[in-house]
């Protein structure tokens, strides 16, 4: 079976509309209407009930549902494999939130090339939902996620609960106004949360949706923001940069997230890595706490 016939079908599923799907798929509305019928002809059964609302699986839809899965699984771990460099037995597909990167991926990656050289790694940066499909469609074999939704198909395993917490420039550090605050957006929860704490900044002056680049904008060009306290923590030892008391601090975990028939001799590694650093980097964290007491 063509594979794009699976994957329009899974697409359509998602978004439940032939229209957003051609939209995801970079193609025409009469070209996902023209596969849809290619397969349902091919099953012999309807697999959609279009109406006002978009469109609803059938009774043999929902049926095909696993089996259209399986079958990107299993071809995009076949691409994969066969791709292989000629020293590396296997092929490792790992994404990450842009958010996390720093320095969770960083660490992951070098503690990967010393106990488990034969497997040649790929990493991919994105947005949480997009990578958590191809988690699950088989594109990836795990990725590192914050507050990940609830998605059939998947296991989810807490790594770390880091903290976001208030930082600035400004030798007296005070609650910020509109005009000096840098927001970064952390996500839905976070903004929930944020918009409670602080209604006053929604029109903040300056708003990033990545992290990284907050931090060294607030670095460059002064100011007062949340970050994770793990990647601002050398600067805020060294006076570059000060907490603000008395300011609300924010969870912000990371999750780790793979399929349950997930190949287990690349994920098992994958994971024991991602243990052992998030692991040393609790205990790093313990023992600045104690020397500092």
């Amino acid at each position: 079976m063509d594979l794009s016939l699976a994957q329009t079908f899974l697409e359509i599923t998602r978004t439940h509309s032939f229209l957003r799907a051609a939209e995801r798929l970079n193609i025409s509305p009469t070209s996902v209407s023209a596969r849809i019928r290619a397969l349902e002809e091919m099953l012999g059964r309807p697999l959609f009930v279009r109406n006002k609302a978009g469109a609803a699986l059938t009774a043999a839809g929902k049926q095909f549902v696993p089996h259209a899965t399986s079958l990107l699984q299993v071809w995009e771990r076949a691409r994969q494999q066969v791709a292989v460099p000629p020293d590396r037995r296997a092929v490792l597909s790992v994404g990450c939130e842009a958010s996390l990167w720093e320095p969770l991926l960083l660490r992951w990656l070098l503690r990967m090339r010393s106990e488990a050289p034969h497997l040649a790694i790929r990493t991919r940066i994105g947005e949480s939902d997009e990578l958590l499909e191809k988690t699950a469609a088989g594109g990836l074999d795990l990725s590192i996620v914050y507050a990940p939704q609830q998605r059939a198909g998947l296991r989810v395993e807490l790594l770390i609960e880091e903290k976001l917490v208030m930082v600035t420039t400004a030798m007296r550090p005070k609650r910020p106004t509109p005009k000096d605050y840098v927001y970064v957006d952390w996500g839905a929860d976070f903004a929930v949360q944020h918009g409670l704490a602080f209604p006053e900044l929604s029109n903040a002056a300056v708003k990033l949706d990545l992290g990284p680049l907050g931090r060294e904008y607030l670095l460059s060009a002064g100011g007062t923001g949340y970050f994770r306290l793990d990647v601002v923590r050398s600067h805020v030892e060294s006076g570059r940069l000060r907490r603000v008391p008395n300011m609300p601090e924010f969870l912000y975990p990371a999750f780790a997230a793979y399929a349950p028939d997930a190949e287990p001799t690349l994920v098992q590694p994958a994971l024991a890595a991602l243990r052992e650093v998030t692991l040393a980097f609790a205990g790093a964290k313990k023992a600045r706490r104690s020397r500092k007491a």
